[in-house]
């Protein structure tokens, strides 16, 4: 992922990437070659990233994948994910909502400083979280709350427009990353140079180049880190990324290519393989415009949804490893509901085509695309199905900053896309909700421009009540009103990307969170991202 230039693509980009298609996955658990031995402290940590970051600074750069590696050494939230995928407090010590669940009261926890010295408070969380919903970047988040109010020194009480449920879980992301008041005050610095509480200390960045962290000598959490130092490298090409891995030049390396899964993989002694799974994966999918024309009709959309031979998709592209998608949530999740989605069907997809086409003439669009091979492999597969049912489809290249900013402002017919890896449904409220859906020309968070008060409606009840059968009910609302409205033609669980490590490297996936629980091993696509804190070397 390149950086990001403009405002659109940094409304986007902390929760969306598109996929490379063309990926095939190697089954079976993360494996481990390396001796059963404990933690030992020292050691230095090469890590290979796909990209650079935007920047650092949580309240004014973009958060991809890279930018929590990096930036998550030194900068921590208020709230971290487990492994069942349930919210845990991290920074904060507690949240706790008031029976309406319109308040939520934040107390910090004690004894944590800045890198700089200074101690953490409930004015700098308040601070923060102020600046967040200020920020045009994701001030849209916020939208549901009212004010925030300092309760005492360590408190923090959150006052909302209505009830929000699922509020603590978008405070393990960036929107919840608390930086100290130097960083809010200079926030180009902090763009730079970040300071937080978090296990590293910045120690050096080269923009396209490399960044390094070092050890924080004051850090909250005893005998954390292990690792004295980790040099981020960014090595966008892949290719190159396995063979620096391979020549010893890395000591491990974010992929998403069945090259690097096959041959890492096969070697046991040498390397471990980690891979994210459940509701932190994304599903690889095309986005549809349904404001413009033909894609405005239905049955078009439902035409296209029954072209797509997603079997064939899987088996040509994933060496039918991963499963198919019929939703933003996965099967394994307890939010998943069965069935009613188009299957493949090219004799109705046909159907449709000509029923269309005898009131409205022929049905063309285009179909954007980065230019990246392994994605066009998977952008051509689409549009030869489309094609087979009387779809014309053009393909325009694109790069991934232009894409996403015609996604965001309309001018677009349909796009390949991969999104939704939230632990929660409600953390796809914004891309979804009708309140979100802008006219062509207009940002807007929800891409689709669907309009429909059913499913929007469900969304509501997914975030204000607190009954988990009701919000299981609603969100089996969400997802009928997708499959029988077509926003998006769904293809899979994105499962594919990996952590390629040589055995010597431990920890990853493995950390414990302040409470004794284990925490979210792994989330993102297409290349998973995690933790730092608890990773340490066998030897040096």
């Amino acid at each position: 992922m390149g950086r990001w230039r403009t405002a659109a693509t940094l409304l986007l980009a902390a929760t969306v990437m598109l996929a490379c298609s063309g990926q095939r996955p190697v089954a079976g658990p993360p494996q481990s070659g390396a001796p059963a031995t404990g933690p030992v402290q020292g050691g230095r940590l090469v890590y290979a990233l796909s990209a650079d970051a935007n920047g650092f600074n949580p309240i004014t750069d973009q958060f991809a994948a890279q930018s929590y590696s990096m930036a998550g050494t030194i900068i921590e939230a208020l709230v971290s994910v487990d492994a069942e995928g349930d919210w845990k407090p991290y920074l904060a010590e507690s949240l706790t909502p008031n029976d309406k669940y319109d308040e939520w009261t934040i107390k910090v926890r004690s004894g944590i400083s800045f890198s700089d010295g200074m101690s953490l408070t409930g004015d700098i969380v308040k601070a923060n979280l102020e600046a967040q919903k200020k920020s045009p970047l994701t001030a849209a988040v916020f939208v549901p709350i009212k004010s925030f109010e300092l309760a005492d020194p360590m408190t923090v009480k959150v006052v909302l427009n209505q009830p929000w449920v699922a509020f603590p879980y978008y405070l393990s992301t960036q929107t919840g990353m608390i930086v100290p008041p130097a960083s809010l005050n200079d926030p180009k610095a902090a763009s730079l140079k970040p300071v937080g509480t978090g296990p590293f200390i910045f120690k050096e960045y080269v923009p396209d180049n490399r960044m390094v962290v070092t050890r924080n000598p004051r850090y909250w959490r005893q005998g954390l880190p292990y690792l004295d130092e980790v040099e981020f490298r960014i090595l966008p090409d892949s290719q190159t990324r396995a063979q620096t891995l391979e020549a010893g030049g890395v000591d491990a390396i974010g992929t998403s290519r069945d090259e690097d899964l096959t041959k890492f993989g096969a070697l046991k002694d040498a390397y471990t393989i980690h891979r994210a799974q459940g509701m932190a994966v994304a599903e690889y999918m095309f986005l549809l415009n349904t404001e413009v024309a033909p894609l405005d009709d239905v049955r078009v959309r439902k035409a296209m949804a029954h072209a797509t031979d997603r079997k064939a998709v899987i088996s040509t592209l994933r060496g039918g490893l991963t499963e198919q998608a019929d939703g933003p949530w996965s099967k394994d999740s307890k939010w998943y509901t069965p069935g009613g989605y188009p299957d493949y069907d090219l004799a109705k997809a046909s159907a449709l085509v000509k029923e269309v086409e005898a009131e409205k003439g022929p049905i063309r669009f285009e179909l954007i695309s980065t230019p990246d091979p392994n994605t066009m492999q998977g952008v051509e597969l689409a549009q030869d199905m489309w094609r087979k049912a009387g779809i014309e489809v053009s393909i325009k290249q694109a790069d991934q900053a232009d894409l996403i900013n015609r996604a965001i402002t309309g001018n677009f017919a349909a796009t390949v896309w991969t999104q939704f890896s939230a632990q929660d449904p409600d953390g796809e409220y914004i891309w979804m909700h009708q309140g979100y859906a802008k006219p062509v020309g207009d940002i807007s968070l929800n891409m689709t421009r669907l309009k429909d008060d059913e499913l929007s409606k469900a969304f509501d009840v997914g975030r204000m009540n607190p009954d988990e059968a009701a919000r299981k009910a609603a969100y089996k609302t969400v997802q009928e009103r997708l499959r029988e409205l077509v926003p998006y033609v769904f293809i899979d669980h994105l499962n594919t990307g990996a952590i390629v490590a040589k055995t010597k490297v431990r920890g990853i996936g493995e950390h414990v969170l302040p409470d004794g629980g284990k925490g979210l091993p792994l989330t993102g696509s297409p290349i998973p991202y995690h933790p730092f804190g608890q990773l340490w070397v066998s030897e040096r």
